[in-house]
């Protein structure tokens, strides 16, 4: 959010904005941070990497902030329960290959014009024509092509102004879940008829909206006010938003101690183990569906073909992930043990080949050997990371674990934030491996797997392709209950066979909040339910 989203600009691929009085103090990143007597709610969050179209937005500093401007047909409550919210019923016909949406006919946009069943059809068509970074998750729809590019073409089918059919390739019996992810959010007549002003002014349907023309101020924050025409059951509870860039946790847990900052969904590596004291009953450490990962792509020297898997093989069983959560981050990880999240219902742990994600010294001496009889070892290691989602130390003490072990040189590369790594992540420039990270967009297995690792996947950063692999997943849509589980454990026990990622830990939630908020939830995938708190 992680991203999110590969998500995570924070611990995990995680930003909004909103324009008001604020009589607040300065924050320490320069940010005016909202003050108690206005009613508006300040958090942390980054900055986006694209204009704010919700169908292109799959990293957290956008995400946090296109899920409070649109509401999509559906959306997830704090349990990670899927609840309706622009639809007013969502209904699949006898074998799922149909579903048919129809909408609340209360539903306005910010501008005041009505939600209606072609928004939702030419902002998704838009996506997959255009091949935005969330086009996969319409490769499902008929007229896509396995990558989610395409018209559409039979796909979509309006029957009335507020109802609309959205026809499968194949039966899909969860696919109510997917619908409350942002990428499926409708757009009005004047972004799709001018995208760019609509990327940099969105117009939504959600619970809030931008605060004026200059609601979001690149690099420092974005303001967001309450949207007097949303009608739906994310009904705001404060006055509006401003969700501040902070460019490190440290600054954030400062502003947030003093009362400058209300709500901060990730704490610093440095209070791990004090800031439950420090701020006794306003705090959370809790499970979430968030999983972090060392990603070292094929494309470098010395990690292609079989020599890659060995290292990358190695290098997993040469990470002390216990001792690295004991000492970087108190207690508040869990080791991961597979390629999705504990808190996500059908995850299994002891799948075959998941043995690699154990520290064993000896036999990741005896990989690197192995790797080292096809092509000798030259260089050096290196995992970049952004310096302003708190990674720096578990990095450092992941490339010292590596280099204890092995014998080489690791080291960390900093980058100044998170939008300028996935910059280079996309482009497959950075220098070496480099961190990652998924945040669920919804509660399955699959959206764990298919959107990280199939061939022509957004996040798939590895650039992975494994044919075997997409026809597990793509199979296990049409099964059903177990027999979709067994299919979902079949392809990831290929990714133990290949390790195109090294997944170092599952997160926790570890947020907090001031003394002038109160309603304060942080759901199933350590998002915040914004619309929900209160100014004291």
């Amino acid at each position: 959010m992680n991203l999110k989203r590969s998500w995570l600009a924070v611990p995990a691929v995680l930003g909004l904005t909103l324009t008001a009085c604020s009589s607040g103090s300065t924050g320490s990143n320069g940010g005016s941070s909202g003050g108690s007597s206005d009613n508006i709610v300040t958090v942390n969050g980054s900055e986006p990497q694209n204009p704010l179209i919700p169908a292109n937005t799959n990293e957290t500093g956008g995400g946090r902030i296109v899920s409070s401007i649109f509401s999509s047909p559906a959306y997830y409550a704090a349990d990670g329960s899927t609840q309706l919210d622009a639809a007013e019923s969502i209904t699949p016909n006898a074998d799922n290959t149909e579903w048919t949406i129809k909408l609340r006919a209360d539903g306005k946009f910010s501008d005041g014009t009505p939600v209606l069943a072609k928004n939702f059809v030419e902002a998704w068509k838009m996506a997959t024509k255009q091949n935005l970074g969330s086009a996969g998750f319409f490769a499902d729809v008929i007229g896509t092509d396995d990558d989610g590019s395409g018209d559409m073409e039979g796909g979509l089918e309006i029957l009335d102004d507020y109802t609309f059919v959205v026809k499968l390739k194949g039966p899909e019996s969860d696919f109510m879940k997917r619908l409350g992810y942002t990428a499926y959010s409708p757009l009005p007549d004047s972004t799709l008829a001018d995208p760019k002003n609509g990327g940099e002014h969105p117009v939504g349907n959600g619970p809030y909206m931008p605060n004026g023309e200059n609601a979001w101020q690149h690099s420092k924050q974005i303001d967001l006010a309450v949207n007097p025409n949303y009608s739906g059951p994310r009904t705001a509870k404060n006055g509006g938003l401003r969700i501040v860039f902070y460019q490190s946790l440290d600054a954030a847990y400062a502003d947030l101690s003093s009362n400058d900052l209300d709500v901060l969904d990730a704490v610093p590596n440095s209070v791990f183990s004090s800031y439950q004291q420090e701020l006794s009953g306003r705090t959370a450490n809790q499970p979430a569906a968030v999983i972090q990962y060392v990603t070292i792509p094929s494309r470098l020297e010395h990690f292609s073909g079989e020599e890659g898997k060995l290292r990358r093989k190695a290098i997993s069983m040469s990470i002390d992930r216990d001792s690295i959560i004991k000492t970087v981050f108190a207690g508040t990880r869990t080791a991961a043990k597979d390629f999705t999240s504990p808190a996500i219902d059908g995850y299994k742990e002891g799948l075959k080949g998941s043995e690699v994600l154990t520290y064993n010294p000896e036999k990741a001496k005896e990989l690197w050997a192995q790797a080292n009889a096809i092509s000798p070892w030259s260089g050096k290691l290196q995992i970049a990371y952004n310096s302003d989602g708190g990674h720096q130390q578990w990095v450092d003490a992941t490339c010292n674990s590596i280099k204890n072990t092995l014998g080489i040189e690791a080291e960390g590369d900093a980058y100044a934030d998170f939008k300028s790594l996935l910059g280079d992540m996309k482009a497959g420039t950075t220098k070496g491996g480099f961190r990652q990270g998924w945040q669920g967009d919804y509660p399955s297995l699959y959206n764990f797997l298919f959107p990280t690792y199939s061939s022509n996947a957004s996040s798939n950063y590895a650039g992975w392709k494994n044919a075997e692999f997409d026809k597990y997943l793509s199979d296990s849509l049409s099964a059903s209950g177990t027999e979709a589980l067994e299919l979902q454990y079949k392809a990831e026990e290929l990714l133990f066979e290949d390790m195109p990622v090294i997944p170092t830990w599952y997160s926790n939630t570890n947020g907090a909040w001031s003394t002038k908020v109160s309603n304060v939830q942080f759901t199933w995938n350590s998002t915040v339910n914004y619309f929900a708190i209160t100014k004291n």
